[in-house]
């Protein structure tokens, strides 16, 4: 029993071959293309989340200070 060629295993190649690594190429650059816009997507989400945790902790620490500089009933 002969084991099968190379060119049975894996195709005669040719001209094909060039085209279809031409397309392997194409789709990298389209997953780098697309994993930079996630990337920008999840940047500006942070950066939102970071700014509304900025208003929030303002605004909680002068309703603090609005509660500690009521005046106390004097005795």
């Amino acid at each position: 029993m002969e084991a099968p060629s190379w060119a049975d295993q894996w195709g005669e190649g040719g001209i094909g071959v060039f085209k279809q690594e031409n397309k392997t190429e194409v789709k990298k650059e389209d997953k780098n293309v697309s994993n930079t816009k996630k990337m920008d997507k999840a940047k500006a989400a942070a950066m939102v989340g970071a700014q509304k945790v900025k208003n929030g902790t303002a605004s909680g620490i002068k309703w603090i200070k609005t509660k500690c500089q009521k005046k106390s009933p004097s005795k």
